[in-house]
C-alpha cells in the first residue's frame, strides 16, 4: 500500500503538470484553485496523497504571493487568510493519510500494540516529502535560470544535491518504517494536529472580539 518511490514520483508528476497548466504560479501571481475532485487509476490512497500534496502547492505558491515586493496592507492581510485555510488543510489532509493507512493496518490486526513507538507518522513523512518535492522543482528551475547573476546556478545545484540527498534519505525512512510496522517491530500513532488558531472557539483574537460586538 505504501511506497516512498510511487509516491515521490507522483509528486514529481503533478508538480511539473500544475505548473504546466498554470504558468504564472511559478511567479506567484496567480490565484491558485481549490483542491480539484479526481480519481486516480492507482486508487484512493494515492489520490489522497496528491490532494495532500496540491495544498502544499497552493502553500507554497500564496507565501510568494505574500512576500512581493509593494504588496499592500490590505492585500497581505487576504493572502495572511488564504495562507491560513491552505495550511489547515493541508495537516488535515496529513491527518487523513495516516487514518487511511490505520484502517488498512487494522484489517490486518496491525500495527503491533507491543512494538516500540516510532516518533513521526507516515502522514507526517509524506507531507515533508511533498514540500521537498517543491524545494527540488523550484531550486532545480534556479539551475537553469537566464537572467541569474553569476554563481547563481553552480549555488543552486548545490543544494539541488543536498535536497535530492535529504529526499532519499526520507524516503529510505518511510519504507523502512512500513516495513516494520508490516512486521510488527514497530508502531507509529495519529498524532492530531490539533490548530487552534482557525477555532473561533480556542483563539482568544477571536473569540473575545466577538463578545465586544
Amino acid at each position: 500500500m505504501l511506497s516512498a518511490r510511487t509516491i515521490i514520483e507522483f509528486q514529481e508528476q503533478r508538480t511539473h503538470a500544475w505548473h504546466l497548466a498554470d504558468p504564472g504560479l511559478c511567479e506567484g501571481t496567480a490565484d491558485t484553485p481549490a483542491i480539484p475532485s479526481w480519481h486516480d487509476p492507482a486508487g484512493e490512497w494515492l489520490t489522497l496523497v496528491v490532494c495532500q500534496h496540491r495544498a502544499n502547492f497552493e502553500l507554497w505558491h500564496i507565501e510568494d504571493e505574500a512576500r512581493a515586493p509593494g504588496a499592500t496592507d490590505s492585500e497581505l492581510a487576504a493572502v495572511k487568510r488564504r495562507i491560513d485555510t491552505a495550511n489547515q488543510r493541508r495537516n488535515d489532509l496529513a491527518e487523513q493519510l495516516d487514518r487511511a493507512l490505520f484502517a488498512w493496518l487494522a484489517e490486518r490486526s496491525l500495527p503491533n500494540a507491543e512494538a516500540p513507538l516510532h516518533s513521526e507518522s507516515p502522514g507526517l513523512m509524506i507531507d515533508r516529502l511533498s514540500i521537498l518535492a517543491l524545494k527540488i522543482y523550484h531550486t532545480r528551475e534556479e539551475t537553469v535560470r537566464a537572467d541569474a547573476p553569476e554563481g547563481h546556478a553552480e549555488r543552486n545545484c548545490e543544494r539541488l544535491r543536498v535536497l535530492e540527498e535529504q529526499r532519499a534519505d526520507l524516503a529510505g525512512c518511510l519504507d523502512a518504517l512500513w516495513s516494520e510496522t508490516l512486521a510488527g517491530r514497530r508502531q507509529f500513532k495519529i498524532y492530531r494536529q490539533l490548530k487552534m488558531y482557525n477555532d473561533p472557539a480556542l483563539n482568544p483574537a477571536m473569540y473575545r472580539r466577538r463578545k465586544t460586538k
